[in-house]
């Protein structure tokens, strides 16, 4: 019975002071709807940035790392000091050592989504008087297409050609604009070790990131052993992409012990993109917690002027036999119902923000704003927004509680 009075006590102050009620509703709304679509920005930002990455990275790499020449004779005691004159990088094979079967035990790993072999070639592209340096990924297609989805951003051609043409290449748009080359032409191709082919190019691609578009092109494995003059057995590296990418960092220590080679997991290899994230991340977390505040300095400062111009109400209640419980939990309800009405339309205003800027363009493979409809995000607004109005209404409801009705009466 308490319970029905002390709404009907809360819905009275509530519909009595509209004005106030609706002031301290808009700041929740506000702060929320900025809230969510701040942080859904940030989700649509890195997820764009680590889809376009992903398009040429992969989650983990397994390669061979150059080594610095060591002395003949190990360090024995302390009385003798061993001298290295002018160190050098050893001169050793880039190739890991039976491949295959590095192959064969990662794809047993329930974890692992894709894993393919790569050859790594440095060589110069050639176009009559003009030349630009990069690297040749010699891949088995079909494997690489499945790991970097290289389909869907070829401008021209398809990867499948470059199954039926042994001297096929697809290469980056900024090589193909830099040396004015199209699809069916023909391009020469030097390796660092003065090997010469003339390749055929079946396909042109774009990542939107310029240092791989003007850098990098895709062979055949044995196109790129031939490049290197090796046999059909040398492989410089292999990929691996997992189910979960933000668990590559647990997994490449755990690779590492097992094949003694160097892993490398991509947030490592690309430490400035994940600065770039979590700079994201602080930026409009803090925006919108500082929202978040002025919208609970609101609700406090609401709750705290209805307290004192009720203090004639709250003695009288408590003269009547209402405790302090009772009038905390008045208030609290004063409080949540504020909170419930700024939460609700705060979903509004996000969603709308959101379908707004969604559809502003923005050009590039995105065409379109990176951003979208968060479901957990949503959720997780709807909680914090609760949260902060009932920390917001707390305070003062704690310290009507505590109003003496004996010195009120005396005032």
């Amino acid at each position: 019975m308490k319970l029905k009075v002390n709404t009907e006590i809360a819905l009275t102050h509530l519909l009595t002071r509209k004005k106030q009620t609706m002031v301290a509703s808009l700041g929740v709304t506000v702060g929320i709807g900025i809230f969510i679509f701040m942080i859904s920005l940030v989700v649509g930002f890195n997820r764009y940035s680590d889809e376009s990455l992903f398009k040429a990275v992969p989650h983990i790499r397994i390669y061979k790392d150059d080594i610095l020449s060591r002395p003949l004779m190990p360090f024995i005691d302390s009385v003798y000091e061993t001298v290295i004159v002018n160190p050098k990088i050893a001169n050793l094979t880039k190739s890991l050592i039976n491949p295959d079967k590095i192959l064969a035990d990662f794809k047993k790993q329930d974890y692992v989504l894709t894993v393919a072999p790569q050859v790594s070639a440095s060589l110069f592209y050639n176009n009559g008087t003009s030349q630009i340096n990069g690297i040749a990924s010699g891949v088995n297609i079909m494997e690489a297409n499945d790991m970097f989805n290289i389909q869907s951003t070829m401008l021209a051609g398809d990867v499948s050609n470059l199954l039926t043409l042994p001297n096929g290449i697809i290469i980056g748009v900024g090589i193909a604009d830099h040396l004015n080359i199209q699809l069916n032409d023909n391009i020469n191709i030097t390796s660092a070790i003065g090997v010469i082919k003339v390749m055929k190019v079946v396909g042109i691609f774009k990542t939107s990131n310029s240092a791989i578009d003007k850098t990098k092109s895709y062979t055949t494995l044995v196109v790129a052993q031939q490049l290197l003059h090796q046999s059909t057995s040398y492989v410089t590296d292999i990929l691996v992409n997992i189910k979960d990418p933000n668990k590559a960092p647990e997994y490449a220590k755990r690779f590492e012990n097992l094949t003694n080679y160097k892993i490398e997991d991509w947030q490592a290899a690309n430490e400035q993109t994940m600065a770039s994230n979590k700079t994201r991340k602080v930026m409009f977390g803090a925006i919108s917690i500082a929202i978040l505040l002025v919208a609970a300095f609101g609700i406090y400062n609401i709750i705290n002027m209805t307290i004192k111009e009720k203090l004639n109400d709250i003695a009288i209640l408590k003269a009547t036999g209402f405790k302090g419980k009772d009038v905390i939990n008045i208030f609290i309800k004063e409080t949540l119902i504020m909170g419930f009405i700024g939460t609700s339309f705060g979903l509004v205003l996000a969603a709308i923000l959101i379908k707004i800027v969604s559809g502003i363009y923005i050009g590039g493979d995105r065409e379109y704003f990176p951003i979208g409809f968060e479901t957990p995000i949503f959720i997780m607004g709807s909680i914090i927004g609760m949260l902060v109005t009932l920390g917001a209404g707390y305070i003062p409801a704690l310290n009507a509680a505590k109003v003496d009705p004996i010195e009120i009466f005396r005032k």
